[in-house]
């Protein structure tokens, strides 16, 4: 009985030990933890969502800190082309400047209220772009994500 509490209250420890340091490290436990490449879909059937009901905002895809929450836009009548991805901030204002889509638009607005098109919003941090596959599917890469902008991702 003995060793069965003794396994208990170590088992509960380690439990402890693991929780302790993921909330003291949640961004690099979150890094181990979450998929590096996120499955948006078929490059197709979201072409035709973004066509008629604008741009798609998909909540950050690593953590809750919304660092990492994303704009993915499509012009054009190409399915497999003119893809781009954004910030959900604006591109003058920080990550604390989040951005409210206008129902059924390619437009939004932000902290300050102003309106803003997705050429306004700010560039990906290096290692997050968009890939569309031949295949006709749509990835959302992850790897090495930090804050440091990069060119415009135009898939």
């Amino acid at each position: 009985m003995l060793g069965g509490l003794a396994f208990f209250a170590a088992l509960g420890l380690f439990l402890w030990g693991i929780a302790v340091f993921i909330s003291h490290n949640s961004d690099t436990a979150a890094s181990g933890f979450a998929p590096s490449v996120f499955e948006a879909g078929n490059a197709a059937s979201l072409a035709r969502i973004v066509d008629d009901g604008g741009s798609l905002i998909l909540p950050d895809l690593l953590n809750s800190s919304g660092r990492l929450t994303v704009v993915l836009d499509h012009t054009g009548d190409v399915e497999m082309a003119n893809w781009t991805i954004s910030m959900a901030y604006p591109g003058d204002r920080d990550v604390n400047c989040k951005i409210t889509q206008i129902k059924k638009t390619h437009k939004f607005t932000d902290c300050e209220g102003r309106t803003l098109g997705v050429a306004d919003l700010a560039l990906p941090p290096s290692g997050v772009k968009l890939i569309v596959w031949p295949d006709g599917r749509l990835t959302i890469s992850l790897r090495t994500a930090d804050s440091t902008p990069t060119s415009s991702t135009n898939a």
